[in-house]
């Protein structure tokens, strides 16, 4: 059993930050210039020349250290430690309104009204040539 620490694979860092920010490889791949088949061939590469990652970086708009240094685990234990009280899956649920919503639609049922009150009369005015 090797205790060896594998380096990180550029590639799959590149498919898995472009996947979390709901990216395609065409779309990637439009934004570089390049083919699609190009873009699959980087991900599957183990490492990428440095000026091709600058590229990647910008284009993905995250810095090359964070391509070099992605790690799942971070990702998990950022998203761990920054959503309290399960937020996420109950995000409707903690929404706190500053105002009754009921009244927002009284009020805006109450302009409408003002607004056929309003047009009734004008066409009224016209009707009588006053």
């Amino acid at each position: 059993m090797s205790t060896a620490i594998k380096p990180n694979h550029i590639g799959r860092n590149i498919s898995r930050i472009r996947e979390l920010k709901d990216m395609k490889q065409d779309a990637l791949a439009y934004a570089l210039g390049i083919s699609q088949q190009t873009i699959s061939a980087i991900e599957n590469s183990e490492t990428i020349d440095e000026q091709r990652l600058i590229e990647i970086a910008k284009a993905l708009e995250v810095s090359v250290e964070a391509i070099k240094n992605f790690s799942e685990e971070a990702v998990l234990n950022i998203i761990g430690n920054t959503y309290h009280d399960n937020g996420i899956v109950n995000a409707g649920l903690n929404y706190n309104c500053n105002f009754n919503p009921l009244d927002k639609v009284i009020e805006l049922y109450e302009r409408l009204v003002q607004v056929e009150k309003d047009k009734v009369e004008y066409l009224e005015k016209l009707l009588n040539g006053k």
